[in-house]
């Protein structure tokens, strides 16, 4: 980061593993973080945080239970603390996420993809 100025094209260039979120900056007591989704995640909640999802490139769709949510280039979704969703993208799908330091990215699922601490990229 030059002089306070993060460039989200060069750290998604960095990216190279899906599911597996990258912090950017850090607003406080959040972490602002990058992720490269393809195919489906895990069924999932955040008891303690809501959960923010912006599509900087692709699409991607978040499956609720009772509905899913459709998000394009440029889009915004906030997923409610302690509501059960499932990211899902058919294709590769770049996205910044807006959540407190420390939040898992599965949530209560546990599992394989889970990534605890990620790392700063």
């Amino acid at each position: 980061m030059e002089n306070g100025v993060v460039n989200l094209t060069d750290k998604f260039s960095r990216i190279n593993e899906h599911w597996s979120p990258r912090i950017v900056a850090a607003v406080n007591n959040f972490h602002i973080k990058l992720v490269k989704l393809q195919g489906e995640f895990v069924w999932h909640k955040h008891d303690e945080t809501d959960e923010m999802f912006f599509v900087s490139k692709g699409q991607l769709t978040i499956r609720l239970r009772e509905r899913d949510v459709v998000l394009g280039e440029g889009d915004l979704f906030v997923v409610p603390r302690g509501v059960e969703h499932c990211p899902v993208a058919e294709g590769e799908c770049e996205v910044l996420l807006i959540e407190p330091a420390g939040t898992v990215n599965t949530g209560d699922a546990g599992g394989d993809r889970t990534v605890a601490d990620p790392s700063w990229i």
